[in-house]
């Protein structure tokens, strides 16, 4: 593979590049899907390409190809060095890059049994385990249950001197019941909505999720929100699991804190931001309870890795502290607009894209409360479990969220199961509201298999890792009650 590398850096170098650097990638996605009782879906595609990105007179240039050799990647530095000539005559200011130290590395998640070894029969059994629990409860209309698996083997070689290889797996699942009467709909999934859970880590994440195991409780809560008590409206205390503090994480704090949409360079399809650089140490982003950071070096966090996709290495940033918003996610190029080096959050899709700033692992850190303790201490107020929809706008300032299950609270314990839970909020003051976070015995780093952004859109797996935690005076339900 480095006569590859090698041949596309030389090439860009003779060229004119001041910089290159080129990404060899192999991807493996397996896919498997069982719907009451029988096997409904099936994949397992893989992909191989390389991409070299180069600069020349202070502008970018990029060109990727599904052929992996030397004659191709003569042909895309080639390509990469014109277009960045081409730009070089449209550009506002030239690029700068924070340094970085050159590296000769190899880097591979942590497993314990490799997904891609275990065989097929053994996941479709486990799925069948599931959907037969599931199928069991009586009421239900739909059992679903699936497991996904990703490889990512990368390699990462630049003008600079480093020559990094990496070795990525992902894997997790999850289960959903349907419940259906002649005027309603509910669902129920298990361990969190849209697919499940996802983690670093190999099919002992499956074996830990244990989907049979948990089956019949999801379904027999799908059949029970068919008659619970719908949301009430107006201004309450609410306590959120740590499934959907996770997605309050990654759509308002999160995306915000990505350099690239800050300085307006993701305005076209996901939005910009409301944290503007003078917000950055002076914004009361949240409460004195309120600590997030981007940690590249979780464990479990799909958003983990050795290197990002510039050769910088994995680490953890701090993006709110004690309340106060103090940094964002940055690149090579954007983080000496800031005056400092890069925080190593550029990934790509794959190896037909540009590496754009992602977010890694954005975690809530844990507060000091027991669960059982929060609610006995909430005297009246709902709590919201696993998320069912969402809306935020384009600077992420105002949003909407719905749940699937929810539970009144009365005198600090739990009442009334409750359907249709929603609250709305505007970011800063919402996590202003924030008032208590669980302990690490609540605390869980939550797989984003999904994430979308940019144009052309990448799609990129990402995590948050969050507790349970309270939020006061906090607008629900569908109406607007003062």
């Amino acid at each position: 593979m480095r006569d590859i590398t090698d041949r596309a850096l030389d090439t860009a170098r003779v060229r004119g590049a001041s910089y290159a650097d080129v990404r060899v990638n192999a991807e493996r996605m397996q896919y498997v899907e069982v719907k009451n009782g029988r096997v409904t879906s099936l994949a397992d595609t893989q992909s191989s390409g390389l991409g070299v990105r180069v600069m020349v007179d202070g502008a970018w240039g990029f060109c990727a190809g599904a052929e992996v050799s030397a004659a191709e990647a003569d042909r895309c530095a080639a390509l990469a060095v014109a277009i960045a000539r081409a730009s070089a005559r449209v550009r506002r200011a030239p690029i700068g890059l924070s340094p970085v130290a050159p590296v000769q590395a190899d880097w591979e998640t942590p497993h314990r049994l490799d997904p891609f070894r275990v065989p097929l029969s053994q996941k479709v059994d486990l799925l069948l385990a599931a959907d037969r629990a599931l199928a069991g409860v009586r009421g239900l209309k739909l059992a679903t249950s699936s497991l996904q698996f990703w490889e990512d083997r990368k390699v990462f070689a630049s003008s600079e001197g480093s020559y990094i290889t990496q070795r990525i797996l992902h894997s997790g699942g999850g289960l959903v019941g349907t419940a259906a009467s002649d005027d309603d709909i509910q669902v129920r999934s298990y361990p969190a909505s849209f697919g499940g859970q996802f983690e670093s880590g190999g099919f002992e994440v499956v074996e830990r999720l244990d989907l049979p195991g948990h089956a019949e409780q999801a379904g027999e809560e799908a059949v029970a929100l068919l008659t619970a008590k719908p949301c009430p409206a107006g201004r309450a205390t609410v306590i959120l699991d740590g499934s959907q503090t996770s997605l309050q994480i990654h759509e308002s704090c999160g995306h915000p804190s990505e350099l690239d949409r800050v300085l307006g360079w993701e305005a076209n399809y996901a939005g910009t931001s409301f944290l503007t650089p003078e917000k950055r140490g002076t914004l009361r982003y949240g409460s004195d309870h309120v600590t997030l950071v981007a940690d590249a070096t979780a464990p479990r966090g799909m958003g983990t890795f050795g290197y990002d996709d510039e050769g910088v290495p994995a680490q953890c940033a701090d993006l709110v502290r004690d309340g106060l918003f103090v940094g964002y996610l940055t690149s090579r190029e954007t983080a000496p607009q800031l005056g400092q080096a890069s925080n190593g959050t550029m990934r790509a899709e794959s190896w037909a894209h540009i590496p754009i700033i992602r977010m890694t692992n954005i975690n809530l850190l844990p507060g000091r409360w027991k669960l059982a303790d929060l609610i006995a201490d909430t005297r009246d107020g709902i709590y919201m479990l696993t998320n069912r929809s969402w809306s935020i706008d384009d600077k992420r300032y105002n949003f909407q969220f719905g749940t699937e299950l929810g539970y009144e609270i009365k005198n600090g314990k739990l009442g009334a199961m409750l359907k249709n839970c929603t609250y709305t909020g505007i970011t800063p003051r919402f996590w202003n509201s924030c008032d208590a976070v669980c302990d690490a015995s609540d605390w869980e780093i939550w797989g984003t298999p999904n994430c979308g952004k940019a144009q052309p859109s990448q799609t990129m797996r990402t995590a948050q890792a969050a507790a349970s935690a309270r939020f006061r005076d906090v607008q629900v339900g569908v109406g607007f009650k003062q």
